[in-house]
């Protein structure tokens, strides 16, 4: 490999380029990485961190009205949204440093500036260029808007967290995790929100209760959930918005966002140049070693467009860079990846769903239930949380576990392990469960349900 300037050449800044990069490094190899805009990629900047960051600050308009009832008095508010942008500015830029540390601190070279590929081993970067041995494409992906007249007046979640001013009536189109968690966001901070999905039921792939529960939730909050239900034009008229649906009637909005997915970010790297292989959407097709049509060119993360999850394409970077540098033969697990959704209330999910369980393993046990926690019997808000397990019956291995609730994500992390270890409902019912805690139902539950009361096929 001496005779290129880098043993790996990685294009991709973010959590997966970064980490492939810091950990190639640390096993001997000579590095550079390129990114085009922010160092920490979609999760950093526009995705995970920020989101999470508003999801917090929009939960405090129930806090301040449950306060009450647990004896506080709690005066007038107002929300000042340029601060929130402003903070949260602040925090993403300490974490681009940290970034940027990361990659100084293990000699990783750092060119800040667009790279493309002239052929399997040449890259031009910031009017250089230079040669790698192996290369990695790990681009992310990107906000899709359809392309209906008027497309233009919309945003997506990049622009969402830019906004000089919190809208006062939004439009929330896309049914996916995405954009539930913006419904969430923009109704918490005192926004209008009416979100449309152009299907029965949004979190298409998601447990069939999870689904339901969710969307009882966010009803009874106040969000207008129009599903079977699609815009088919954007107009801007005076000082609104206006959102013309299927059937004819229209919407007015200060602000309409799109969530309806995000393509790989492939496009004119020069990838086609250098002979790899792209389906049709733009993904970059790799092996299970993440090897693409070309022998020294590999990619990850949401590039690849399979599982689009940060903690994902940071395994996946451990793996390919234990193989390429360390001598090691790993591969990636995908099984029972536990993922979080911050929608108000949150929804935590491992395993298989139960209408996937019955296809996989025929007869299973479901245990459910659903009950108003514990705070809410001194707030007296009608919010309920919804916890379940599926098990295998010829095993007794649970196959499955979902909840909708308050901190749904650090619960379920747990359960994530559990499932891992191969874990069997009698060892859950072994447990003893800590009280008083949501957490503890998952240890206590003892009668399956009915398959009367099992709702219908995803």
């Amino acid at each position: 490999m001496a005779n290129y300037d880098y043993d790996l050449f990685v294009i991709g800044a973010g959590s997966g380029g970064v980490r492939a990069s810091r950990m190639s490094a640390s096993y001997g190899a000579r590095v550079a990485v390129a990114e085009e805009r922010f160092l920490g990629g979609t999760c950093v900047n526009v995705g995970c961190i920020p989101k999470k960051l508003f999801s917090y600050g929009a939960h405090y308009a129930e806090d301040f009205e449950d306060a009450r009832a647990f004896g506080w008095n709690v005066g007038e508010r107002t929300v000042q949204w340029p601060r929130l942008v402003e903070n949260k500015d602040k925090e993403i830029a300490r974490l681009n440093d940290i970034y940027r540390g990361i990659l100084e601190n293990n000699n990783v070279t750092l060119y800040e500036a667009r790279a493309t590929l002239s052929d399997a081993h040449t890259i031009e970067v910031d009017g250089e260029t230079v040669t790698a041995a192996n290369i990695l494409i790990a681009t992310g992906g990107w906000p899709v808007i359809p392309d209906i007249p008027g497309k233009e007046h919309a945003i997506t979640s990049n622009e969402a967290f830019y906004l000089p001013d919190l809208p006062r009536r939004v439009v929330v189109v896309g049914g996916g995790y995405i954009a539930v968690e913006f419904a969430a966001i923009f109704h918490g901070y005192g926004t209008e929100v009416t979100q449309l999905y152009r299907g029965g039921l949004f979190l298409r792939g998601f447990d069939i209760d999870v689904r339901h529960t969710l969307a009882d939730e966010m009803k009874k909050k106040g969000i207008e959930l129009r599903f079977n239900c699609n815009a088919t034009r954007i107009e801007y008229s005076g000082d609104d918005y206006v959102v013309t649906l299927e059937d004819g009637s229209t919407l007015e909005a200060d602000c309409v966002m799109y969530a309806t997915g995000r393509s790989p970010n492939s496009a004119e790297m020069g990838l086609e140049v250098a002979g790899v292989k792209l389906r049709e959407n733009g993904a970059v097709i790799v092996d299970d070693q993440f090897r693409t049509s070309v022998s020294n060119i590999f990619a990850l993360g949401d590039v690849t467009d399979r599982i689009q999850l940060t903690p994902v394409a940071i395994a996946e970077a451990m793996v390919l860079a234990a193989n390429l540098f360390n001598d090691q033969d790993q591969q990636m697990d995908y099984a029972d990846i536990a993922t979080a959704v911050f929608s108000h209330p949150n929804i935590g999910t491992v395993g298989v769903t139960e209408d996937e369980a019955r296809r996989r393993y025929g007869a299973i046990d479901v245990y459910r239930e659903t009950f108003r926690p514990l705070r809410h019997t001194m707030t007296l808000r009608e919010e309920r949380t919804m916890m379940k397990l599926i098990v295998e019956r010829a095993t007794d291995r649970v196959v499955g576990a979902h909840m909708v609730g308050t901190d749904a994500g650090e619960i379920v992390q747990g359960l994530g392990i559990a499932l891992k270890c191969g874990a069997t409902k009698a060892q859950f019912d072994a447990t003893v469960g800590i009280h008083p805690t949501a957490a503890e139902e998952y240890v206590t539950m003892r009668t399956p349900i009915s398959e009367s009361e099992t709702l219908a096929a995803e």
